[in-house]
């Protein structure tokens, strides 16, 4: 067996592995990174972020050429198959992963396949194809090995009209109807994608309203949007069982409620990639959803091992990942770093979600006074060209000192839009205020004037 000796050692090429990576080659220490999957870029690339919001612009596109009238010239409304759709969406994850290549190979970043293992708390044996075994001995090790959909014991996986988040990828057929089970941010999305290709879905949801960290008009919003779309939501709901059989599956609520489809997707929970990593041996323990505890400083219960991204559990997005991965990295090589804690909310919907800083409920439960500056997009120029007409933005605001506490943002491009309340919230002392908004000249016509409209609004109420 081949033993190697490095600085660092990554597991994982997901976000948070890439980052640390790349942070750590580029200040001269010496790398490897570990892939358990033939090509590098992890979940978010091959089953997660990439792939899921590559579909929703496909359909996005779709459904604004099925609604245009002017296209109506060209033709009459086209249907388009899931399978035809994910063959396009395929391109840009192919893309991807020859981008991350390169930047392995130009970083001089060793890259190796297989899975990896600990035999002690410096060495790792990494088993490739065909049972090749290569020990790797590293000063500092950082664990990005992402999550996977939880997938309970009672539901039978195997059978062929039955999927979690990772196998609806590989849907050979468009269902005529589908039933999703899990309304969280995964859930949502895909209720919006397959509505969107003209499937009749049932989005059932065990809680009382739609993604409830939301503030709770935009996720209002979001609800009626989605049964607009011909979205069925069920809330308060658990399942009792699901059976899959040759023409459907059916599915038995504990309400009592008999559902039918043509297929189902679990989308409810996921777990953390640590059962392969034999942890046991250095005496690490991950909790019951595979995550592993770490400090501020992204440090395990072993000081020289690192963890970051969604195997750490909150928030599970690719943008935190990437940036706890580059600064758990700062951290173990001594420099400045910061623990990841403010993160923009982005939901890829249709229309999309995005959000950053306090909800309406989170000021009024902390008795914290604030009023509401609204801009909604059907009268702003922009929207008005473009046709998505749909959507607000919405700023809370402390009534006295203008100071910005929230931005909330429901239609086209909001996760775009959101960054630039987000630049002024991170201002420290008078920066942060809602006056910026009305002091500043924006582009004409822009979904950004919005700000402007909505400050307008806001002071229109307090003065």
């Amino acid at each position: 067996m081949a033993v190697h000796n490095y600085d660092v050692v990554v597991i994982g090429t997901g976000p948070a592995g890439e980052s640390a990576a790349i942070n750590a080659a580029k200040h001269g220490r010496r790398v490897a990174v570990v892939e358990k999957q033939p090509m590098v870029g992890g979940n978010c690339t091959h089953w997660g972020t990439i792939p899921s919001k590559a579909l929703r612009h496909q359909v996005k596109q779709i459904l604004s050429f099925n609604t245009n009238r002017m296209f109506r010239d060209i033709g009459e409304p086209r249907w388009f198959s899931f399978p035809k759709v994910m063959e396009r969406s395929r391109v840009t994850i192919d893309q991807q992963v020859a981008m991350r290549t390169n930047f392995y190979a130009r970083n001089r970043i060793d890259l190796y396949g297989g899975v990896a293992r600990f035999k002690d708390a410096h060495t790792l044996v990494v088993r490739g194809e065909g049972e090749s075994l290569e020990e790797l001995v590293a000063g500092k090790v950082i664990i990005a090995t992402g999550s996977r959909p939880y997938r309970p014991a009672d539901i039978d996986f195997r059978h062929p009209r039955i999927y979690c988040s990772d196998t609806i990828l590989s849907l050979s057929h468009t269902p005529r109807t589908l039933i999703i089970f899990g309304a969280g941010v995964i859930g949502c999305e895909y209720a919006s994608i397959f509505s969107g290709l003209g499937v009749k879905v049932d989005l059932i949801n065990n809680r009382g309203s739609l993604l409830s960290f939301l503030d709770d008009e935009i996720s209002d919003a979001l609800s009626y949007h989605l049964r607009k779309h011909g979205v069925l939501i069920r809330h308060n709901e658990e399942y009792e069982r699901v059976e899959g059989d040759e023409s459907g599956v059916t599915v038995y609520l504990k309400s009592g409620k008999r559902l039918r489809a043509d297929a189902f997707l679990w989308a409810n929970g996921r777990t953390g990639n640590t059962d392969e990593l034999g942890l046991e041996t250095i005496g690490l323990e991950a909790n019951g959803r595979g995550q592993l505890q770490v400090d501020d400083h992204y440090r395990t219960a072993i000081p020289h091992i690192y963890a970051a991204g969604d195997v750490i559990g909150w928030p599970s997005l690719a943008s935190a990942a990437y940036d706890q991965g580059l600064n758990a990295c700062d951290e173990l090589l001594d420099r400045d770093y910061r623990y990841v804690s403010d993160v923009p909310t982005g939901i890829y919907t249709i229309p999309e979600i995005s959000s950053f800083g306090r909800n309406e409920r989170e000021l009024t439960e902390a008795r914290v006074p604030y009023e509401v500056a609204q801009a909604f997009f059907k009268d702003t120029a922009r929207a008005q060209i473009t046709g998505d007409t749909v959507g607000m933005l919405k700023i809370l605001f402390d009534q006295d000192t203008l100071e910005i506490y929230g931005i909330h943002c429901f239609g086209d491009q909001a996760s775009e839009i959101v960054h630039i309340g987000q630049a002024i919230m991170q201002q420290e002392g008078a920066a942060n205020t809602l006056q910026y908004f009305v002091s500043t000249t924006f582009n004409y016509p822009t979904m950004a004037e919005a700000y402007r409209v909505a400050a307008q609004n806001g002071l229109n109420r307090v003065f």
